[in-house]
């Protein structure tokens, strides 16, 4: 029975991992959500957008998270705090936001908690590039314990992720790109061969090691490369905060940000990612 429940849950959890393996003739349409929210930040580049959002029915509860919009203009005049309404198009391997028009904030029904940070503030205090990595106590897919000295000698990459992430851009991209990074170390040599790959749950009360081992079988993971951990809320809350990865429950969800680290040999942070910008192609260039 256990077996069975497993199985379907890997279904419903991995399909945004399973589809970025489709054709793009595969006849799948966009889905479309008209929503509306309160503007939490605005990023740098003009084109991504933090919005604390209403309910979206059939997707996702409100939550706070940023958004990509397709045009610049539709947000060159917003400021935080401000009501907009807005359309989201969620495709298998991206999603956007258009037809964005500022309105009121009165009616707009958002879930009630301390307004989640932006991401787009600075990060002071955190973990930079050059520190050594944390001493951390982690619990894989396997049920074996992960710590910073099992990969002693050899450079690994970390992410953040968690199993029921709905959007394609945030943790299934991250699994999508370690999936990558995983072929190009099966087929490397040198300090590539050596590379290891860590995936963090920040929602270790439902990403138990056998969720986590479902999820790795679906991403295709190697073992013996990529491992997912999992923890003690508290282990998990002290390493998120380290990399400056908010994590705040939301409506039924997690609202996150997302950083990626290329750890060194000698347990040092060689390079930091922030975000879901990074690509395959920068990570193998950090590590040859």
């Amino acid at each position: 029975m256990q077996r069975s429940f497993l199985a379907g849950m890997a279904l419903g959890l991995f399909l945004p991992l399973t589809a970025c393996h489709r054709t793009p003739d595969s006849g799948n349409s966009p889905r479309l959500y008209e929503t509306r929210g309160i503007v939490r930040g605005i990023a740098p580049d003009g084109r991504t957008i933090d919005i604390q959002h209403e309910d979206i029915p059939g997707f996702m509860p409100s939550m706070t998270m940023p958004f990509s919009a397709r045009n610049s203009k539709e947000i060159g005049t917003l400021r935080t705090g401000d009501g907009v309404s807005f359309r989201l198009t969620v495709t298998e391997k991206d999603s956007w936001i258009d037809q964005v028009k500022k309105i009121p904030v009165e009616g707009i029904r958002v879930f009630e908690s301390t307004p989640t940070p932006s991401i787009f503030t600075s990060a002071g205090g955190r973990l930079r590039e050059g520190d050594r990595i944390p001493v951390f106590f982690l619990t894989n897919q396997n049920g074996e314990q992960i710590t910073p000295k099992t990969f002693r000698g050899q450079p690994f990459v970390l992410t953040f992720i968690f199993t029921r992430c709905p959007m394609p851009t945030f943790c299934p991209r991250m699994s999508n790109n370690f999936a990558e990074l995983q072929k190009a170390i099966q087929s490397g040599s040198g300090a590539l061969a050596e590379t290891r790959l860590l995936s963090v749950t920040i929602d270790p009360q439902f990403d138990t090691p056998a969720v986590l081992k479902e999820y790795g079988k679906h991403a295709g993971a190697d073992p013996q490369i990529w491992n997912f951990g999992s923890a003690d809320p508290t282990e998990i809350d002290k390493l998120a905060e380290a990399f400056a990865v908010h994590r705040e429950r939301e409506g039924g969800t997690i609202s996150h940000g997302l950083t990626t680290a290329l750890i060194d040999r000698e347990g040092k942070i060689a390079r930091l990612w922030r975000g879901n910008a990074w690509t395959v192609q920068e990570v193998l260039r950090e590590i040859k």
